[in-house]
């Protein structure tokens, strides 16, 4: 049984949401758990990237491997600008009407 609180105590907050506040946690939640995969994707990127650089070639393996991360990286790209440019604050309505249009296509 959980502890009774006092009379005229607020109940805390996450005992009692709405339901718009659950969606929007939720929301935030599956949008966390997108971006950390598609970054989790490009690990390991660097050196694969470097191997041409220091004179190696890569194989049709490694070129299948090198267009899938970086095609995980352009997918969170929206997310790394609104975090990264001063001011991005003011581009996240953008940002969201963007999302939403690529969504529509699907």
């Amino acid at each position: 049984m959980p502890p009774q609180l006092p009379r005229g105590e607020p109940r805390p907050a996450a005992r009692f949401r709405p339901a718009f506040v659950q969606q929007i946690l939720e929301a935030q939640r599956r949008e966390r758990e997108h971006l950390l995969r598609e970054v989790l994707k490009a690990r390991g990127l660097m050196p694969l990237l470097m191997r041409q650089r220091n004179g190696g070639r890569w194989t049709s393996d490694e070129r299948k491997e090198l267009r899938e991360r970086l095609n995980a990286l352009s997918q969170i790209s929206p997310y790394l600008v609104a975090m990264a440019v001063p001011g991005s604050l003011l581009m996240l309505p953008m940002l969201a009407w963007w999302l939403d249009r690529r969504r529509g296509r699907r």
